[in-house]
């Protein structure tokens, strides 16, 4: 029995990088988790894994941009798990690159995968943590919005605060019925991560030693374990935060 059995929680993004190392994170601890994602065969392989933790796991396909579909979609999460405990809004599709060369349509797309998306879905499980006693949102950031040089990441920093104020007022509002709502920004080894460091040695070389505690996270082993501590009953007073798992690179103030 772990600390979260007879919990569920809805990830998205969770076929694969960070939305997979929280899925298999929060399955360590028992959850139930509903792996939310646009590729069927990367969400039943996520699936497969969190299975193998001792979990119960359902793939559900979805796009998260499509905000009128979410409601349905957390619908049948509750129905398939009996509620909705947690929720972790980790997918995003944004765009990066100086303003003057972005496309409104791209400027958009962060917002819609960010905080539209976000708040459809934390608009849709508001209702059933509400009535089972409680639960716990976990959105996330990015240290970008607080970067030492912005150039390029101006979009994706635009989205990504807007996503940390709405995770701030959401902690207000919904505090009295028991829901929690905390943002997360990470810096971890995903596979997109990964490849750039791979083909651009120096560059990861650098941007490696900006980090005090001198490494790139794991996805499950430093931002999945800490999402876990996050959402346990022992953090049940901290709400509205924004918690830096970037091994101390970025000052938030």
């Amino acid at each position: 029995m772990g600390s979260l059995s007879g919990k569920a929680a809805i990830v998205t993004g969770a076929g694969q990088g960070v939305g997979q190392g929280i899925a298999l994170a929060l399955a360590s601890e028992g959850a139930a988790i509903a792996v939310l994602g646009r590729t069927r065969a990367k969400l039943d392989a996520t699936c497969e894994l969190v299975r193998a933790r001792g979990a119960e796991a359902g793939a559900f396909v979805c796009d998260v941009a499509d905000t009128e579909a979410v409601p349905a979609v957390v619908e049948g999460v509750a129905e398939t798990f009996g509620g909705v405990d947690i929720l972790v809004n980790n997918a995003y599709s944004g765009a990066y690159g100086p303003l003057l060369e972005m496309s409104d349509r791209a400027f958009r797309k962060g917002f819609t995968t960010g905080p539209f998306a976000a708040f459809a879905f934390m608009k849709a499980c508001h209702p059933h943590m509400k009535a089972r006693g409680g639960g716990s949102i976990v959105n996330l950031v990015t240290s970008a919005m607080v970067r030492w040089d912005p150039a390029t990441f101006g979009a994706y920093a635009a989205a990504k605060q807007a996503l940390r104020s709405l995770t701030r007022t959401a902690a207000a509002e919904w505090g009295p019925d028991g829901i929690r709502a905390n943002s997360i920004a990470p810096h971890a080894l995903s596979p997109g991560l990964k490849w750039w460091a791979e083909t651009n040695p120096e560059e990861a070389e650098e941007f490696r030693r900006t980090i005090p505690l001198g490494y790139i996270g794991d996805c499950e082993d430093d931002i999945g374990r800490a999402v876990v501590a996050l959402v346990q009953p022992a953090m049940r007073y901290l709400t509205g935060a924004t918690i830096p798992l970037d091994g101390g690179q970025a000052h938030f103030g």
